[in-house]
């Protein structure tokens, strides 16, 4: 993404300031708004938008022959609880289905943003917006099991495996807890941020290394342009599979660590 007007005419390399996350929006420089709305905030706030506003539209006047937008919505709420929330919970993981529907469109649509003309980047691609739905995950990751438990159940229903010699608990216990109740909000975060962040670096990559060859001096390096910017347009292809799947996988793991929360067995 290029971050700073006129980036382009500057001097190659660019500096490190181009990976600045928090761009400020050019028309709220020097307002009162400037610190806090940000490009990568505004990009959020329109997903969030965007989900909503999809989701209303098309089920406003439902009907039983679906429309192709009903179609599309009751796809996609089909596929995350048939194929994800019941697969993977159980009869009981219908429940679930309203939430992982929601962070499986609202994953999906910020990613989407990486691959988008003029906005060219995920907030995923800044730790900070996967972390937080790692973290709401995590709440009620560990609320089902506190409410199917209780507490101290809970901690040893996520802690101790049933037939391991009671030497080695000392040694399995707490990797099961750092594995269990610390670890998985991080690994789901950093899974989905460097994934995005990934893909984000290889398409500057390719276009970037396009404007420095076509801009050099020697006309041989011409055709190299040309085929980094076809690189470029054949790893944005790629890039709407990746972000798809991290889509998924991120609900996917959502849908497991309730499993494993709620489940009578470690």
């Amino acid at each position: 993404m290029i971050t700073q007007p006129g980036f382009l005419a500057s001097e190659f390399p660019p500096s490190v300031d181009v990976f600045d996350y928090k761009t400020l929006i050019p028309s709220l420089e020097g307002s009162m708004w400037a610190g806090a709305f940000t490009k990568l905030s505004l990009l959020v706030w329109m997903a969030v938008a965007i989900v909503i506003v999809f989701f209303l539209v098309t089920y406003r006047n439902p009907t039983l022959v679906p429309t192709k937008k009903q179609w599309l919505a009751e796809s996609v709420y089909g596929v995350v609880r048939n194929n994800i929330a019941t697969d993977i919970i159980g009869p009981q993981g219908v429940r679930f289905a309203p939430y992982l529907a929601t962070i499986f469109c609202f994953v999906f649509v910020t990613n989407l943003w990486s691959i988008v003309p003029f906005a060219q980047i995920s907030p995923n691609s800044h730790l900070a917006f996967p972390a937080v739905l790692a973290v709401l995950t995590w709440l009620v990751y560990i609320g089902l099991g506190i409410k199917k438990h209780g507490v101290l159940g809970y901690l040893k229903h996520s802690t101790v495996q049933p037939g391991v010699p009671w030497w080695v608990h000392p040694i399995l216990v707490p990797i099961e807890f750092l594995s269990n109740l610390i670890l998985r909000p991080i690994t789901l975060a950093v899974r989905l941020f460097a994934n995005m962040f990934a893909g984000h670096m290889i398409l500057l990559v390719f276009t970037l290394g396009g404007v420095a060859l076509w801009n050099a001096g020697p006309l041989l390096l011409k055709p190299a342009a040309l085929g980094s910017w076809v690189f470029a347009v054949v790893m944005t292809l790629f890039e709407l599979f990746i972000l798809s799947l991290q889509a998924y996988v991120f609900t996917l793991l959502s849908a497991t660590y309730f499993q494993s929360s709620i489940s009578e067995e470690h």
